[in-house]
């Protein structure tokens, strides 16, 4: 494949003049012409998510006008109809509905929490959808429908879990998040990796609603127990008051050790780095990830939505989906979704900007895990990462 050209290249005269025939890369009637093919764009961009989510729809325009700029997919030009999940989890389902039945997208990009996630699973299965879902999540799930490019469990709680273990010689752990599926599910599998594999001590968990501002409570229970790591998930705008108050209250992250899997750099430009500066992350990406891939990602990004903007884990996996979707469907030579389902597995992307991804049969992306450091400026330091690309195992064992 040809090197990404930057945002704003001008779509080349030729690109459609070998389009294959309508008819015979779509026999299902989705939103395909002989010109353009129409996907959705689902994400929160009102509510307290849309602190997190708002990258997710950047990232996914840049990719969408970077592979127009390419000659779009089977030489036609991607549209697009985006749609505001407004972080309540039944509106998501609606939106999808929409999405697949009225619009009939041939993908939709979309969905950030695993409760907005699992209100539409059932939706994209009953309409026969493909939905590109980009957030590090609880696994436990697979599905025909979705391509799942963040990470599941193995890849992100139970690597990062190790590795604080090992490298801080962490002894007694205080579990918090925010009160919905993936924070208590992954809670759940970090409490089973602490006491049965590490043979360590959970001495708190607690969870907080969505938007939750007031933490000087378990904030006291913290400094009281003394934890040797305390372990946060949690989630959207409630992530500016946390952090705040923690260091308000004189808990230095440089002396405490705190590993998050919910803070990007997307969370952080609202936090403030010098209120979370010491943090340690584990992810798969961040924005200073110094290889060439990256490099231009970041630069382009930086073109099209301003110099100040930041790009976390999720939108990284975010801009994956539609050129996956380009590369699969290219593969099945169709934009129908049994084929496109079914082509998936072993479809890479070497233009990943964490470098290069390959999709498995489960749906789930190979990917490497990283830790990284907070900074005040806002960035992370990389400061550990897996020699080699971990397989995605969305149902380990012993963690149902």
């Amino acid at each position: 494949m040809a090197a990404m050209p930057f945002a704003g290249l001008a779509m080349p005269r030729t690109a459609f003049a070998q389009a294959p025939a309508t008819s015979a890369v779509n026999t299902t009637g989705l939103a395909v012409t002989d010109t353009d093919v129409t996907v959705g764009i689902l994400h929160s961009v009102t509510g307290t998510m849309a602190i997190s989510e708002t990258g997710s729809v950047q990232a996914e325009k840049l990719a969408i006008e970077q592979i127009n700029a390419e000659g779009g997919v089977l030489g036609r030009k991607i549209k697009f109809i985006q749609e505001d999940g407004g972080s309540d989890w039944p509106t998501f389902a609606e939106k999808a509905k929409k999405l697949l039945v009225n619009d009939k997208c041939a993908a939709v990009m979309g969905c950030w929490t695993s409760a907005s996630r699992k209100a539409v699973l059932p939706v994209f299965e009953q309409y026969n959808g493909m939905l590109y879902y980009p957030t590090f999540y609880e696994g436990l799930e697979q599905s025909k429908n979705v391509i799942y490019t963040g990470q599941e469990a193995t890849q992100q709680i139970l690597a990062g879990l190790d590795w604080v273990a090992k490298e801080k010689g962490a002894k007694t752990f205080y579990l918090l998040g925010s009160d919905y599926i993936w924070p208590r599910t992954s809670n759940k599998i970090a409490r089973k990796h602490i006491e049965n594999v590490l043979k360590t001590k959970v001495v708190g968990e607690e969870y907080f609603p969505l938007g939750h501002t007031q933490f000087n409570s378990v904030i006291n229970k913290i400094k009281l127990t003394k934890p040797d790591v305390i372990y946060a998930i949690i989630v959207g705008g409630s992530n500016v008051a946390f952090y705040k108050q923690l260091k308000a209250a004189g808990i230095d992250l440089n002396k405490q050790t705190l590993m998050t899997i919910s803070v990007t750099e997307d969370e952080i430009d609202g936090i403030g780095g010098e209120n979370i500066a010491g943090a340690y992350a584990c992810m798969k990406y961040f924005q200073s990830l110094d290889n060439a891939n990256n490099k231009q990602f970041v630069s382009a990004f930086k073109k099209m939505w301003g110099d100040k903007t930041v790009i976390g884990d999720v939108t990284q996996a975010a801009y994956l989906g539609p050129w996956l979707w380009k590369l699969t469907v290219e593969k099945a030579g169709s934009f129908d979704i049994d084929k496109v389902a079914e082509a998936s597995a072993g479809v890479e992307f070497k233009q990943a900007p964490e470098g290069y991804v390959k999709i498995h049969p489960n749906h789930h992306l190979w990917s490497k895990t990283r830790v990284g450091r907070a900074r005040p400026d806002g960035q992370y330091d990389v400061i550990y990462e897996t020699a080699e690309l971990m397989e995605p195992d969305p149902f380990p064992k012993g963690y149902q």
